[in-house]
This record gives structure tokens, C-alpha cells and sequence, in this order.
């Protein structure tokens, strides 16, 4: 039997965090093992039962989402964390995966959505709503179908490169998985912001949701 992923669950509403336990729990793959009802209970969970993934609130009392994420990546732990907020400020979505959070999810997503990116946190791939990107895409200034222009310019190898970085792959991970140098990966990124237009990875993973060249889903 495969051994299930590790989960622990911080939020200061008991009523969410029940739903989320009772839902998980009914997961084969999926095991609940702490809760925490605020940010620094939720750091010392975590150096206690060094769970795989840790789904946490950002708006939490004592210490909040932002700053426990920060610590539990200080201290070189490596568990995944994923924001489950109903905040999806591209400020704050920038900020948390800034302090060292992996993926981003709203409370309003499916349930199913939640369990796939607790699924791809797992295996160390990021995964940010969809809304979020969409919203991503609109701090562009409205301009997403000249950066999506540039996708045809883009090479094959470029493509590949983009798909991965939307899997939330870091250079390293796609240098092994692509079979090439580190140094090669940054100036395919390179290339590919120069293309798209497009300032930093999040914006460009945003875009490759958006054009439907990857599925934010699975």
C-alpha cells in the first residue's frame, strides 16, 4: 500500500477546520495528523509531527499565515505549505509564496481541488488557483493577448520549459528533468519573459493557465 501524505491543518475557525478533516480523512492517500488553531501553534505542529503538507490560514491570531510560513522555511523543514485563504490580493499572493509557500488555494475551491494540490505538493509541484492567475494576468494592464502573441514565438524546448515552470518546477528540478545544465534552464526563462513580456514566473505560469497550455488541475 502506498504510504499516504502527512497533513496538518491551521486555521483559527474550528468549523473549517473540521470540514477539511472530515473531508480529507476521506481520502485514501490523504492523513490528518494535527491541527492548529493559530500561526504559532501551527509552526511548533510542524516542527513536532514534520508532516508532508501543511494547509494554513493567512489571517491567523498570535502570528499570522505569512510569518509561520517564513519560520517553518528558516528552519529548513521540508514540509510543503499551501495558503488556504479567502484573500486573493495578488499582494498577498505574492508575499506568501515570497516568505517560502508553495501553493496558493481559495476557501471557495472545490474539495477536489484541494485534495490535487495537497496530491502535487506531495511530489513538490506548486499549484495557485486559477482565479489567482487569472487576477495575475489583469495586474498586466489588460494587455494578455499581446503577451499571449509571444507564445508563438516561443521553441519547442522553450514550451516545455514553460509547462514546468507552470507545474511550479524550480530551475533545478527542470534542469534534471529536461537533461540540462541549470545555466541552460535560466536563459530558456530568460527568453521566454523576454517574449511573453512578462516580469517574473508567476505571471508567465499565470499566462500558460490562462492559453490552456497546462492544466492548473491536475
Amino acid at each position: 500500500m502506498t504510504e499516504r501524505l502527512r497533513v496538518c491543518i491551521a486555521d483559527d475557525h474550528a468549523v473549517v477546520r473540521q470540514g477539511l478533516r472530515a473531508f480529507l480523512s476521506a481520502q485514501p492517500d490523504i492523513e490528518v495528523v494535527g491541527e492548529a488553531a493559530t500561526g504559532e501553534q501551527a509552526v511548533h505542529l510542524v516542527q513536532e509531527l514534520r508532516p508532508d503538507v501543511l494547509l494554513i490560514d493567512l489571517l491567523m491570531p498570535s502570528m499570522d499565515g505569512f510569518e509561520a510560513t517564513r519560520r517553518i522555511r528558516a528552519a529548513a523543514l521540508e514540509t510543503q505549505v499551501i495558503i488556504l485563504t479567502a484573500h486573493a490580493a495578488e499582494g498577498q499572493v505574492l508575499r506568501a509564496l515570497r516568505a517560502g509557500a508553495l501553493s496558493y488555494l481559495l476557501k471557495d475551491s472545490e474539495a477536489g481541488e484541494i485534495a490535487a494540490a495537497i496530491r502535487k505538493a506531495g511530489r513538490g509541484e506548486a499549484y495557485v488557483a486559477p482565479a489567482i492567475g487569472s487576477s495575475a494576468l489583469r495586474q498586466l494592464g489588460g494587455r494578455a493577448s499581446d503577451h499571449a502573441a509571444g507564445l508563438a514565438q516561443l521553441t519547442n524546448r522553450e514550451l516545455e520549459v514553460l509547462r514546468l515552470i507552470a507545474d511550479g518546477l524550480s530551475n533545478a528540478i527542470i534542469a534534471e528533468r529536461l537533461v540540462i545544465t541549470e545555466g541552460t534552464v535560466k536563459t530558456h526563462v530568460t527568453n521566454i519573459l523576454g517574449k511573453l513580456q512578462l516580469s517574473d514566473r508567476t505571471q508567465a505560469a499565470a499566462l500558460a493557465w490562462q492559453q490552456g497550455i497546462v492544466d492548473p488541475a491536475c
